[in-house]
C-alpha cells in the first residue's frame, strides 16, 4: 500500500509543494499510523508480516514513525522497516531510536541526504533501540536504486554543477539493496 500524503490533500507532487504544509514528522507519521490501522482491519492482511518502507522524504517520515514515542495505539504494529536515503540530520541530533528492526540504505555520494548523519544516528541508537542497521554504498548518489537513471543534478542542470544535489542509478548498489531488502523482510 502506498499512501499519498500530498495528492490526498490536493497539494500535487511533493517536490513542487514549496510551502511545506505536510511535514514528515507530523502529517506523514499520522498517515503511516492511519494506514497501519486500516490494514489491521483487513482480513486478507497477514498482521504479523506488515513492514514499512520509504524513500527520501518518505524514509524521513519512516524514521519519525518507528520511534517508540510515535506508536501509542492499540492494535498491531509494523514488523520491520526499510528506509532508502532519508535525511537523518534532525533525527541524528535527537537521540533517535527504533521500536522495530530498521534497515537504512544510503549512498556515500548522496549530496541530497546526509550519509554521515545517518551513520551517526544509527550508531547512536545502539544499546537503546531495536535492531538498526545501515548500509552505505560507496560511490552511490541519491536515488541509486532507480533503474536506468543517468547521473544528473537536481533542477535539470549539468551533473558537474550541483544545484540541490545529484540523483542517479548505481547498478551495483541497486542490485545489492534489492537483495538486502528481500533478506530483511524474510527474517
Amino acid at each position: 500500500m502506498l499512501p499519498d500524503s500530498y495528492g490526498s490533500r490536493e497539494l500535487g507532487p511533493q517536490c513542487r509543494d514549496k510551502e511545506r504544509r505536510v511535514l514528515a514528522r507530523r502529517e506523514r507519521v499520522a498517515d503511516i499510523v492511519a494506514t497501519r490501522r486500516w490494514l489491521a482491519q483487513q482480513d486478507w492482511v497477514a498482521q504479523d508480516r506488515v513492514s514499512l518502507m520509504g524513500w527520501a522524504n518518505g524514509a524521513s517520515a519512516l524514521l519519525w514513525a518507528v520511534r517508540p514515542q510515535a506508536w501509542r495505539h492499540d492494535g498491531p504494529d509494523f514488523r520491520s522497516a526499510v528506509a532508502f536515503y532519508p535525511d537523518c540530520r534532525i533525527s541524528a541530533g535527537l537521540g533517535w531510536s527504533a521500536r522495530m528492526p530498521t534497515l537504512l540504505l544510503i549512498g556515500a555520494k548522496d549530496d541530497v541526504s546526509s550519509p554521515s548523519a545517518c551513520r551517526q544516528m544509527v550508531e547512536g541508537a545502539r544499546g537503546r533501540s531495536a535492531l538498526a542497521r545501515i548500509e552505505i554504498y560507496p560511490g552511490a548518489p541519491h536515488d541509486f536504486d532507480r533503474a536506468n537513471l543517468p547521473l544528473r543534478a537536481l533542477g535539470g542542470g549539468d551533473a558537474g554543477q550541483p544545484e540541490r544535489g545529484h540523483i542517479g542509478t548505481d547498478v551495483e548498489a541497486r542490485i545489492d539493496s534489492q537483495k538486502r531488502v528481500a533478506e530483511w523482510l524474510a527474517r
